[in-house]
């Protein structure tokens, strides 16, 4: 994947190798040249405005677009409620203005945003799709009960018996049950908007570091919310450990309980925004060349990573929810022997049986 990005960039870079134009020929390629950097960072930015389609030229053509609202605190004017689509093509609206989609005042003054960008909006209607779905899935538990499932119920029940006995049960314990709730929701809601964000003109949620920051945020208080005294002997006083290298253990096991929620923060923000990159980047190419014969290449290439992209939304949904699972396991895990049974043997085995049994 590396190589293929590198790829990607050396030549979406080719434009930039050309021969110096004449002034005149500069003057018609400021107006026509098509920039794919910009392209692709329109398409996984966040935006005051959801943008589905532009049908004919950029500036004159018709744009099916859908406006949100935009709610800005001033300190000077007070709270600003109004379309997003009086700050369109640059204009300003009530003192304010959008520059590379960033609220600003034109005096420069300070402006809260609070607007429902088109992330927000993903994220409320994802929240919907969920409620709808698993109240549809509930009704059908309490309808079916006792009979085989169902309608939806029967497509979610087998997803939702894998988490519970694959990625709860196996990773936390005994005590699985209380953490269900939490891990079925990260696991669909990463799982929904990922299959959402490889619809055309949709929002890219999941590539987004603050939503992943909060998901990963949200694992790292559960964590230590539910955490017990063994959890935190671990890092004080790692087993096995003598007690003079405890001085360089324990900042480390410090360190690590901030950058597992960090790591996964930063695999689906990066997994995800990555696929659509590298699906841009091969449409590019058709606007670049303006070529037809390059055009199958690049589409089936495109097809090919979009295809590609189904089975990473549920796979990043997978690792997330494992990870949560297991970090919780470890926080909640009760103190046994085999900690101290370093050397493995009769005992190692006998407190593995035990724990089994148990």
């Amino acid at each position: 994947m590396k190589r293929l990005l590198i790829a990607l960039f050396c030549i979406l870079s080719l434009p930039a190798f050309a021969a110096e134009p004449t002034a005149t020929q500069a003057e018609a390629t400021d107006k026509e040249a098509f920039s794919p950097g910009e392209m692709i960072l329109h398409h996984i930015s966040d935006s005051h405005e959801w943008h589905f389609a532009t049908f004919g030229d950029e500036e004159h053509g018709s744009h099916l677009t859908i406006p949100l609202p935009v709610i800005a605190y001033q300190p000077a004017q007070g709270l600003s409620v109004f379309s997003s689509s009086n700050l369109a093509h640059g204009q300003a609206y009530n003192g304010l203005k959008l520059e590379h989609e960033h609220l600003m005042a034109e005096d420069g003054g300070k402006v809260y945003d609070f607007s429902i960008t088109k992330n927000v909006a993903s994220l409320l209607l994802s929240a919907a799709i969920l409620l709808l779905v698993f109240t549809a899935v509930a009704r059908g538990y309490r309808t079916n009960h006792g009979r085989a499932p169902r309608g939806i119920q029967s497509f979610f029940e087998p997803i939702i018996t894998f988490i519970r006995d694959e990625v709860a049960k196996k990773s936390i314990g005994p005590k699985y049950e209380r953490y269900m709730p939490y891990l079925l929701t990260v696991f669909f809601f990463i799982w929904f908007n990922n299959l959402l964000g490889l619809m055309p003109g949709a929002a890219n949620l999941t590539g987004n570091i603050a939503v992943t920051m909060t998901l990963a945020l949200l694992t790292l208080i559960i964590t230590l919310a539910s955490s017990n005294k063994n959890y935190w002997a671990h890092i004080f006083a790692t087993p096995g450990v003598p007690k003079p290298l405890l001085i360089i253990m324990i900042p480390v096991e410090l360190i690590g309980v901030v950058v597992k929620p960090f790591s996964l923060m930063i695999r689906l923000f990066a997994n995800i925004t990555a696929g659509h990159i590298v699906v841009l980047s091969f449409i590019s190419l058709i606007f670049i060349f303006k070529s037809i014969f390059i055009s199958p290449v690049t589409l089936a290439f495109g097809l090919f990573i979009n295809v590609l992209e189904l089975l990473v939304a549920i796979l990043q949904a997978y690792i997330f929810t494992l990870l949560t699972a297991m970090y919780i396991g470890g926080a909640v895990e009760d103190h046994h022997d085999a900690d101290y049974q370093m050397g493995g043997g009769d005992g190692a085995d006998d407190a593995h049986v035990a724990r089994a049994a148990h």
